[in-house]
Formats: C-alpha cells, sequence, structure tokens
C-alpha cells in the first residue's frame, strides 16, 4: 500500500482514539455524578454529548472514503471494517453515559433511597473493561481483547444481584420506588456499557486474526505471546 494510505489508516486510528477518550471522559463523569449526587456533572456530560456524535460521523466517513479510494485488502479492510464497527459502539457507549448522569441527575434531586447500593465495584469494572478494549485496539492485543471478554460475566453477575436488591428494597421501602427504579436503570446501563466494551474486545480479535467469535463460536482462551502486540500483517501492511 503507498505511504499516503499508511498516513490515512493512522490517522483514522488517532480519530478513534480521541473518540475513545472522550467517551471515557463521560462516563466518568457519569459515574461521579452517581457517586456524588452531582447534577453539574450530569450537565456536563450531556454538554459533551454532541461532540461525540459529530466525531462518530466523521469518523464513519473517513471509513468509506478509504474503503472507496483505496479497496484494500486482507488486514488493511479487516482494520477499516473493525473501526467501523467500534466508532459505532463507542458512540453508544456515550449515549448510556448520558442516560446514566441523566439518572444520576434525577437522584442528586431526590433524598437518598433507605437501601443503600454501591456501584463502585460495577461501575469500576465497566470502566476497566472499556479502557482495556481501546488498549487491546492500540496494540492490537488479543490476550487482552480475550481478558475483556471474560470479564463481562462479572458485570452481569453484579447486574442481576442489583435486580435482587432493588425488588427486596421496593418491597420494603415502596415510598421510594421512584428512585429505585433510576437505581435500578443505572445498572442495567454499566452492564450494557460492559457489553459494547465486549463488542470492540471482539473485533479486535477479528482485527487482528480474522476471526468472528461473537455468539460463542470461541471461548476464551490463553494466548501464546505470539498472539499478542501488532504482528507484520498489521493494518497497513497489506498482510
Amino acid at each position: 500500500m503507498p505511504t499516503h494510505f499508511i498516513h490515512a489508516i493512522d490517522g483514522l486510528k488517532e480519530k478513534l482514539l480521541n473518540i475513545g477518550a472522550k467517551v471515557e471522559e463521560a462516563l466518568r463523569g457519569a459515574v461521579r455524578c452517581v457517586a456524588n449526587r452531582d447534577a453539574t456533572l450530569g450537565a456536563a456530560v450531556y454538554a459533551g454529548d454532541d461532540e461525540i456524535d459529530a466525531l462518530e460521523v466523521d469518523v464513519e466517513e473517513e471509513c468509506l472514503h478509504l474503503l472507496a479510494l483505496y479497496q484494500p485488502v486482507a488486514a488493511d479492510l479487516r482494520f477499516i471494517v473493525a473501526a467501523l464497527k467500534i466508532n459505532n459502539d463507542l458512540e453508544r457507549v456515550g449515549d448510556l453515559a448520558v442516560n446514566v448522569a441523566e439518572r444520576g441527575t434525577f437522584l442528586a434531586s431526590q433524598r437518598p433511597p433507605q437501601a443503600a447500593f454501591d456501584f463502585h465495584h460495577m461501575a469500576g469494572l465497566a470502566q476497566s473493561m472499556l479502557t482495556r478494549a481501546l488498549d487491546a485496539f492500540v496494540n492490537v492485543d488479543t490476550r487482552l481483547a480475550y481478558e475483556v471478554i471474560a470479564a463481562d460475566d462479572e458485570v452481569d453477575a453484579e447486574n442481576r444481584q442489583v435486580y435482587i436488591c432493588v425488588q427486596d428494597a421496593i418491597r420494603k421501602y415502596p415510598e421510594d420506588l421512584e428512585s429505585l427504579i433510576h437505581l435500578l436503570s443505572i445498572s442495567r446501563h454499566l452492564e450494557r456499557i460492559a457489553d459494547l466494551a465486549t463488542n470492540i474486545a471482539e473485533d479486535v480479535v477479528y482485527m487482528a486474526k480474522g476471526e468472528i467469535i461473537r455468539h460463542g463460536i470461541e471461548e476464551y482462551r490463553p494466548l501464546s505471546g505470539s498472539e499478542t502486540g501488532r504482528s507484520s500483517s498489521g493494518p497497513g501492511s497489506g498482510g
């Protein structure tokens, strides 16, 4: 592939990582909004969503431009296809961060529910999965991608536990119904964010190895060192 195509691929990766950084910032703000009962933090998350949406459109247009102009094959084609999908997943994470912030803003206006809930662990897991999925993308690290995929089960378990706790709390404190429903929504949004991080990790595996592992086609397995990191067949090499 010509040098200007390699530069274009590097520019696309940089744009995608910029969206990732914005989305991670939005998610941190949304989680802090809930934890600190701070509506100001929620407002900052809403304000940043339009920028994320605009960046998502820009990356999609760049991907389509590269496909039409260069007609890439092999690793280069897989990279652009993965970039398109990751771009969409990141925008959806941004939307879910806004949803979490909206729930947190509402809760900040109410007295705390009588049942105590601690979302720190679940939120931390979801944030860690997103960060590690993006790191796996940057480094074409399939070992890290598989670790992200495996971590999703723990977030699912946390979400189920929150559902049980909210059920019990509604029976004990029906006057807190509205706040409890918002707390349940926050849990579901965090679980969905973890799912999207898993999608990104699966796309990294596809990008690196050409294997589609969604829907349990391939179970998590430890990888040898030769399967991690950037290989000679990475984007821009045409291999």
